[in-house]
């Protein structure tokens, strides 16, 4: 492929000049509900401050997609059409991540292509995968880049501290899993065909400038992954070049493209929601559990299909209009009469299972992790442990160390608590983690989860018996899922 006039020394260098800039050391500033326009390490020190995490979730939701207030976002914009945020602020994503780090990402961690990393092409309409097997090492990958290749880094929260930080608050703010992508294209190339995408997405611009094309959608008869060509897709409602601080929205189902300039480089970060959280994939859920009750308790859904409807149904036998009309008007009385079973709380319950399975880990505030079994003072010196008896009694506060860590489910037989506080960085790395609780442990544990963000004491948990309460503290401290209103002391 043809070399660039950028070399890989050249853009790294330029990174790390790019990732210290002079920082505004304002702070965050609310009015009417907005956050403007500050230091990103700045927002996440005072962010850290604030004491409920979905008070945290929309500040820092607020602050992605400034000057629009989210209020007006979700009304006017959410899955209905792409939104364009243009600043003028080439530091305003400062901070998040930036070529120097993706480069000592590549030095320090064991990236691996097609894992972590691809590498990509789109030339004469032809998209490419140029992914070698193993370790994905700088002197490789930086010789793909000069070759004209984009890098596609697919999950940067689990090697970057502040994508991790980042995405862990937003997903509370969603109600459905965060994830990101970062892209890195060299001067005058494109790294993907025209596609559309299964998720919310935001194209927040880090480095260089980028030229973006976006597309009405279309929905019928096509499956993802689509790549289209240009003579598919037609005129773009929307055309733009994307700076350093600016944002592009776009829902899912829209097509779009980018296109580096000859110019320069481009570096984002797409952060992505909503991924099968439809409607629909709620009753994937809901309709087969309904329809099996229903068979168990109506015998409608047991009587037996007509003798002879394979006679007048299928498409060989459209011209059978009244016999057809006769039994889809059945069909549909029987479909009506489906809702009455459908086991709803049962169905968000497992959508909810799912989602606390997405979810990253919360990244815990230094107080936080102070006040939670992460601070505890055990050890090992001298040749044993000690500090072992840090103890939880019914004078001691606790809450949830954040809102949306835990969630009670049951699967008909017992109850069970399922977590997000041992997920990996790595999507889907861990199996989903939940622990049973005790019938005598069930009314307090829903006591907790709606006390959130209060502080509330050990003794006021709604347990008959005192050791209740206390070995119900104990077992979620143990987790990780609850911290205490001060740091414990050895007893």
């Amino acid at each position: 492929m043809e070399k660039k006039h950028v070399s890989a020394f050249e853009l790294y260098q330029n990174a790390l000049l790019a990732s210290t800039p002079e920082v505004k050391t304002s702070s965050v500033k609310v009015q009417c509900g907005e956050i403007s326009g500050v230091a990103l390490d700045s927002l996440l020190g005072d962010l850290a401050k604030v004491s409920n995490s979905r008070v945290r979730a929309s500040k820092l939701f607020q602050w992605l997609i400034h000057p629009i207030p989210s209020k007006s976002f979700f009304r006017d914009a959410w899955e209905k059409k792409p939104v364009l945020i243009k600043r003028q602020n080439p530091d305003y994503y400062t901070g998040l991540f930036s070529t120097a780090e993706f480069d000592r990402i590549l030095r320090r961690d064991d990236v691996q292509y097609g894992v972590n990393l691809d590498v990509t092409s789109y030339r004469n309409g032809k998209r490419e995968t140029h992914n070698p097997p193993g370790r994905a090492l700088p002197f490789t990958v930086w010789d793909f880049y000069e070759s004209g290749c984009s890098l596609r880094m697919l999950n940067p929260q689990a090697f970057s501290s502040t994508v991790w930080n980042v995405l862990s608050i937003l997903q509370e703010h969603f109600g459905s899993m965060a994830g990101a992508n970062m892209y890195l294209t060299p001067p005058g190339t494109q790294g993907f065909a025209p596609h559309y995408d299964d998720i919310e997405a935001f194209v927040v611009q880090l480095e260089g400038k980028k030229h973006w094309r976006v597309y009405n959608p279309r929905w019928l008869g096509i499956a993802l992954p689509a790549n289209f060509s240009h003579s598919e897709i037609g005129k773009p409602i929307m055309e733009a070049v994307l700076e350093a601080g600016d944002l592009l929205y776009f829902p899912r189902g829209f097509i779009h493209q980018g296109d580096c300039l000859s110019d320069a480089h481009s570096l984002h970060i797409t952060v992505s929601s909503y991924q099968r959280n439809s409607w629909g994939n709620l009753l994937a859920k809901v309709v087969p559990a309904a329809l099996e009750m229903a068979m168990e308790e109506d015998v409608d859904f047991r009587g037996g299909l007509p003798v002879d409807y394979l006679t007048y149904m299928g498409v060989q036998n459209s011209d059978k209009v009244l016999q057809m009309a006769q039994f889809l008007s059945r069909i549909e009385g029987l479909m009506k009469k489906l809702s009455t079973f459908a086991p709803v709380d049962a169905a968000v319950d497992q959508k909810a299972r799912g989602y606390l399975h997405d979810c990253l880990p919360p990244m815990l505030t230094a107080e936080e992790r102070a006040s939670s079994v992460q601070g505890a003072p055990s050890r090992w010196e001298n040749g044993e442990p000690v500090d072992m008896g840090v103890a939880i009694r019914g004078q001691i506060r606790v809450r949830l160390v954040r809102s949306g860590i835990a969630r009670l489910c049951s699967d008909g037989e017992a109850v069970w608590l399922y977590y997000t506080a041992d997920n990996s960085r790595v999507y889907h790395k861990e199996e989903p983690k939940s622990v049973e609780i005790k019938a005598e442990h069930t009314d307090a544990m829903e006591f907790l989860i709606h006390a959130y963000p209060k502080f509330v004491t050990v003794g006021s948990l709604p347990c008959k018996l005192a050791e209740d309460k206390v070995s119900l503290a104990e077992l979620l401290f143990k987790r990780g899922l609850i911290h205490t209103a001060e740091p414990l002391q050895q007893s």
